[in-house]
């Protein structure tokens, strides 16, 4: 077995731990029993285990009604769908927001309902509403307004709102101030007033909380008889794209959020929704997607037109009912994702140049002219997965004032959310909100260095405490032997796995590298060989470069390692075959 507790420092310098239990599987077998270990292992009560086993909605979806406002927001939607209204719904440029807007229009339209989609241009107008868009929709007959994954902090936009006549529903996730804007209703689980029992579900997205919002309405509409005489609409078929905006959104998969894309993933093997069967066509995914694919292939695809094109691409994909346009907008998707990926790659090569000059800092805060707004946010991602601290990254001359947009994210621990909200409070930035993992921002040129160095300040003891005894958890360790398809299926069962419900990590070994060369640009590709005759393919994904990548691909001659990282299927060969995707590895003599 592998002495797990021995190793302090392995090749990336990490201490390998067990997350829970310490599960050892030698050959084939010993598969009995390993979901409900991995269960506990993540927490799960043992007599909570059933429900946990198969999450559905029947077991996790709380009634609506426990979240404030939901009852006026679900009445006055229901109002507006009786008296025929004309609705429109104003949703932010991700895939959060385009889900979102997508869920309420198609639930919408089978209620009679032609909903307009109004998605902001992130360069022209920037993040979240803006007042002059609210009260040009009502201008242009807009009878109701409804706001998704944006809104919570919209206190301007939202009085001009008011002040022209028009009435906004606010449903949004993101983090609220002790002063709520004025709206009609403001759905939002991370309200500060909220009960303990409803702002426990404050790891929803904001799709999440629209499917609420659609239960609710479903409701009020079925309690005043309005579908004697017609069918209600199939919120159930609508699940895919809750799945696809949690999973894209980096939202917690744990309780409901698991129950939904648990579900959702059904739906979208299913294929009902043409714009997305599209979309899985044009990514090249020659099977049923995964919860990773909603991650890594689907959502960025959506995430590519409000970053690089037309913000409104993904509504109309996911709201279409026409084959041949689904397969136009994926198409065109597909080439808007290939040109954010060179984008990208040219402003994370700068904002690594900056890096070294801020190694002292618990933040970084990188910045320069000329970097693309719609790209900050996956290379402060980038970044802070290659720092191991927290990264904003600000786009300076960001818009017409000459101010900078800055995007962040966070590690576990460390709510950068809330310290953003704190410091527009405190004067050091236009504009600002998130929540814990992730933020966005508006700052004057003037105040990146006060903002900085404030933001140094309030966060280093997280940071530190978020750092410390840094490790890497493993579920089981296995021999070469051990490493088989069907024990990649068992694994599978505890899923789906994301934010908060972490992937079964496995150490395999002892082994030799038979083979060990570059792919790609940067990944570390393996052949590792056991003691006992079985050998397996491994791949170092983003690895080249590192201390790992490199002792990998120089450093292991004649050595026996541990390799730990995710078991996966392999299924270009014949048939289906076992591959470790490698996260770190340790020498084994």
């Amino acid at each position: 077995m592998i002495p797990v507790t021995a190793i302090a420092s392995s090749i990336s310098g990490l201490a390998w731990h067990w997350r829970g239990g310490n599960m050892e599987i030698k050959g084939e077998g010993g598969l009995d029993n390993l979901v409900d270990q991995l269960l506990l292992s993540r927490g799960v009560a043992r007599d909570d285990l059933e429900r946990q086993r198969r999450p559905t909605l029947r077991a996790f979806l709380p009634d609506p009604s426990i979240f404030r406002d939901m009852d006026t927001a679900a009445a006055r939607l229901s109002d507006a769908v009786e008296a025929g209204q004309a609705i429109a719904v104003y949703g932010d440029y991700d895939v959060d927001g385009a889900t979102s807007a997508a869920l309420l229009i198609r639930m919408l339209r089978d209620l009679g309902i032609a909903a307009r989609a109004y998605i902001p241009d992130r360069l022209l107008e920037g993040y979240g509403p803006s007042g002059e868009a609210l009260v040009r929709l009502k201008n242009e007959g807009a009878q109701l307004i409804i706001t998704v994954d944006c809104g919570a902090m919209a206190y301007e936009a939202l009085a001009a709102a008011a002040a022209a006549g028009a009435e906004v529903i606010v449903v949004d996730h993101h983090k609220c101030g002790a002063e709520l804007p004025r709206a009609a209703a403001l759905v939002n689980p991370n309200r500060l007033d909220e009960d303990d029992e409803a702002a426990a579900f404050g790891h929803l997205a904001a799709v999440g909380v629209a499917f609420l919002l659609g239960v609710a309405t479903l409701r009020t509409l079925r309690g005043r008889g309005f579908f004697e005489r017609r069918a209600a609409p199939d919120l159930m078929a609508l699940l895919d794209l809750v799945a696809l905006g949690t999973v894209a959104d980096v939202a917690q998969i744990r309780g409901l959020n698991r129950a939904f894309v648990a579900q959702g993933l059904r739906i979208m093997a299913q294929r009902q929704n043409v714009g997305l069967a599209a979309l899985i066509d044009a990514s090249r995914l020659n099977r049923a997607p995964t919860c990773s694919d909603l991650g890594f292939a689907l959502g960025p695809r959506i995430n590519a037109a409000g970053r690089v094109g037309d913000a409104g691409l993904g509504v109309r994909l996911l709201t279409t009912l026409d084959a041949d346009e689904a397969r136009t907008i994926a198409a065109q998707l597909c080439r808007l994702n290939d040109e954010r990926r060179a984008i990208e790659q040219i402003v994370q090569e700068e904002a690594e140049a900056q890096m070294a000059a801020q190694h002292n800092r618990a933040v970084l805060v990188l910045a320069a002219r000329g970097w693309h707004p719609g790209v900050i946010g996956i290379v402060a991602g980038r970044i802070k997965e290659k720092s191991g601290k927290p990264a904003v990254v600000i786009a300076l001359e960001g818009d017409e004032a000459g101010n900078g947009k800055g995007s962040g994210r966070s590690i576990a621990g460390v709510d950068l959310g809330a310290a953003v909200i704190a410091a527009r409070e405190a004067g050091l930035l236009k504009a600002g909100g998130g929540h814990a993992m992730a933020c966005g921002l508006t700052i004057a040129p003037e105040m990146l260095g006060p903002f900085a160095e404030w933001l140094d300040e309030r966060l280093a003891r997280e940071v530190s405490l978020g750092r410390t005894g840094q490790s890497l958890l493993l579920d089981l360790s296995l021999t070469p032997r051990g490493l088989t398809p069907d024990l990649i299926e068992t694994l599978e069962q505890a899923g789906p796995f994301g934010m908060g419900w972490p992937g079964p990590r496995v150490a395999v070994g002892p082994v030799r590298l038979v083979k060990c060369d570059l792919v790609g640009t940067d990944h570390v590709r393996m052949i590792a060989s056991g003691s006992d005759g079985r050998s397996f393919k491994a791949i170092a994904f983003r690895a080249a470069q590192s201390e790992l990548g490199q002792t990998l691909l120089h450093g292991t001659r004649g050595r026996q390692l541990w390799l730990a990282g995710r078991a996966r299927i392999d299924d270009w060969g014949s048939r289906p075959a076992a591959e470790l995707h490698v996260d770190d590895a340790a020498f084994a003599d």
